[in-house]
């Protein structure tokens, strides 16, 4: 279609724009044509792209082994152990049937989605977005600020950092966003380096730490000996590892993560965007080795910084908060080795912060612009990298840099995807017909909801921070909706043969078309809307019309493409019809395409609808339909700044 010229924008426009992309759209604002195919991707073997997971899964052993013995005390190695078992016998299960239910990175958000259609399951989306927004900003935050942790707690450096947490975390933050900013391209490579480093050297360290449990027998005497003094029998404390395991929840970030770079797996010679096998075989295979590599550091890393550190290190001040297993390199290996761990482990978390911000940037452009809950520029990386900065700021500032404090906002979105993703695949399983694995998946959802809850309560403070990211993201939907109300969304219009008869025969003389609400179709309907247009207008008998009919289907939707079919009703009237979520856009996309196809000037005729104008325009905003004349002409405006180019309507 036709657009109108605009000034060259300024240079800073220009830069903030650069790489704009249009996920979700056919083509251009107002092209017919469909979009050029992407050049095909040359995926990485397996392993590696486990490693851009990893900086996201495997770092929160900066992390996890501290808050672990903050939350379970005593009973930390063996709630660990439970959680180890839901990790391998529940989300591991899950995001394999993920992965094959969904291989092109699109997540549980997208299964969810195929579920629910109108305005309930836009709503569900941005419910889940605003909890994925929690799990990733967190991600970013808590990072930094462990990271922090890791640098000032340093005994060559904490005399000089000590109280600058709070500047070093926005510090990191704000370097992580100028990264952004500048052009941030996932370098798996620099992902396998970091991984395959950190790895190593928490190997050193379990096996200096376990060195040092087996040959300190006492230790594991006095552990134990607390453990049955303060708990009882092994029953008991079985029991109460079950009910404290929900605030170690940590530990099973990355799932998603996980799932999120199958793009990026090579998979088969042979594989095809609609039947990707190998890649569905490989991302399991990266989905479970990450899962067991994970499970056997989770169980050695709570066992060693139980038994040799001290409890009131852990607390909020202490040495080994934040930080336990650098507390035991430094302890036990000394403080060369454990500045090279803390250096490791500040990079992997820096980059886990890195990986989190290509999630978000990968994820809400996929929604909310098409949804139209977004502005244009939400598909542009600049602006969106400023606007995740700041809140990643105001999350820092709020929890004050604390990693304990994060954990329960942390926990709280990681357990809501996942369980999110438990339900999703227990209805797919179901629809599938698989009795045994839509039980299986089922226990699993249970065993998901009821540790989610349980976190809720426990750490409210996660709920609060989720619901201001949902409440955010949906008030800023909302509006940007009721902004891009009059936007024409229309991706592409393609005619049938028959409707392209119509219109080549419409070209030479003057072009009228009638909008109408299809009701009955009878010859009377067609012979009365004619001879009311006539009069309206003041029409000679002779005047040649072709209707046109829209069919609303999900008003909730914002952009699509637009087909348009052409039959003759009664061996007379010639009707164009439409199926699209709003019926004014379709109508000025169908005008405006065939302006462009002509080079003819339609004419369009409504009649007034009856009722009160701003009652219409909510059916228009909510339901796609309502004040039809006057939206439509609104909608050419904008599309057609040029009055001399636009179509005409008129309404009697």
């Amino acid at each position: 279609m036709a657009t109108t010229e605009h000034p060259p924008p300024s240079r800073l426009r220009a830069w903030m724009l650069e790489g704009l992309s249009d996920m979700g759209k056919g083509a251009g604002q107002h092209g017919a044509a469909e979009a050029e195919p992407e050049p095909a991707h040359k995926g990485q073997r397996w392993w590696r792209v486990m490693c851009l997971t990893g900086v996201d899964y495997f770092s929160t052993l900066g992390y996890q082994p501290g808050i672990a013995a903050l939350a379970a005390g005593l009973l930390s190695p063996i709630a660990t152990i439970v959680l180890v078992i839901v990790t391998l016998a529940g989300a591991l299960p899950v995001y394999r049937r993920v992965a094959e239910e969904s291989p092109h990175g699109e997540g549980s958000i997208a299964m969810l989605e195929r579920l629910l259609s109108f305005w309930q399951g836009k709503l569900f989306v941005l419910t889940l977005l605003g909890f994925a927004a929690t799990d990733f900003l967190i991600t970013i935050t808590l990072s930094a600020a462990d990271a922090s942790t890791h640098l000032v707690e340093n005994p060559h450096l904490t005399s000089v950092l000590h109280g600058q947490q709070m500047v070093i975390t926005l510090f990191l933050v704000a370097l992580l966003g100028a990264v952004f900013l500048k052009g941030f391209l996932e370098a798996i490579g620099v992902a396998v380096a970091l991984v395959g480093i950190y790895l190593a050297l928490n190997v050193v360290v379990v096996i200096v730490g376990l060195w040092h449990v087996v040959t300190a027998g006492h230790v594991v005497t006095d552990w134990t000996t607390a453990l049955t003094a303060e708990h009882g029998n092994v029953f008991v404390m079985i029991g109460l590892a079950l009910i404290v395991f929900p605030k170690l929840a940590l530990g099973l970030s990355g799932f998603e993560t996980g799932v999120a770079v199958m793009p990026h797996v090579e998979g088969d010679p042979s594989d095809t965007e609609q039947r990707p096998t190998g890649r569905i075989r490989d991302t399991k295979k990266l989905l479970t080795t990450a899962a067991v590599i994970m499970s056997g550091f989770l169980i050695t890393t709570s066992f060693i910084t139980t038994l040799l550190i001290p409890e009131n290190e852990f607390k909020s001040g202490g040495q080994a908060n934040g930080r336990a297993l650098a507390y035991l390199a430094h302890e036990y290996i000394g403080n060369a080795f454990g500045t090279v761990y803390d250096v490791s482990t500040i990079a992997i978390l820096w980059f886990a912060g890195a990986s989190a911000m290509a999630g978000l940037l990968n994820l809400m452009p996929r929604y909310l612009p098409r949804y139209g809950m977004a502005p244009h520029w939400a598909r542009a990386v600049r602006p969106m990298v400023i606007v995740f900065t700041l809140i990643a700021f105001l999350v820092t500032w709020i929890f004050d840099a604390d990693v304990d404090a994060q954990g329960g906002a942390y926990a709280t979105g990681v357990l809501v995807l996942i369980s999110s993703a438990a339900i999703a695949v227990t209805i797919a399983a179901r629809k599938a017909g698989q009795r045994n694995w839509s039980i299986a998946f089922g226990v699993i959802s249970a065993v998901f909801l009821y540790t989610t809850v349980v976190n809720v309560i426990e750490r409210p403070d996660g709920v609060k921070i989720g619901a201001c990211f949902i409440a955010g993201i949906i008030l800023v939907s909302l509006l940007s909706r009721l902004a891009r109300a009059f936007e024409l969304r229309v991706t592409h219009v393609e005619l049938d043969s028959m409707a392209e008869r119509f219109v080549r025969d419409m070209a030479s003389r003057k072009m009228r078309f009638i909008a109408n609400e299809p009701d009955r179709r009878d010859k009377a309907e067609y012979r009365d809307k004619i001879e009311q247009i006539r009069e309206d207008n003041e029409f000679p008998e002779h005047e040649d019309f072709v209707f046109v009919e829209v069919t609303v289907t999900d008003p909730s939707e914002f952009e699509a493409g637009l087909t348009v079919r052409g039959e003759v009703l009664h061996n007379r009237y010639r009707v164009l019809t439409l199926e699209s979520s709003s019926i004014p856009n379709a109508l000025a996309a169908l005008l405006l395409h065939v302006r462009d196809s002509t080079g003819c000037t339609p004419h369009i005729y409504f009649e007034w609808t009856e009722g009160n104008p701003f009652a219409n325009f909510l059916r228009f905003f909510l339901f796609g339909q309502g004040e039809v004349a006057p939206v439509t002409r609104e909608v050419l405006r904008e599309a057609e700044p040029n009055r001399a180019l636009r179509p005409r309507v008129h309404t009697g």
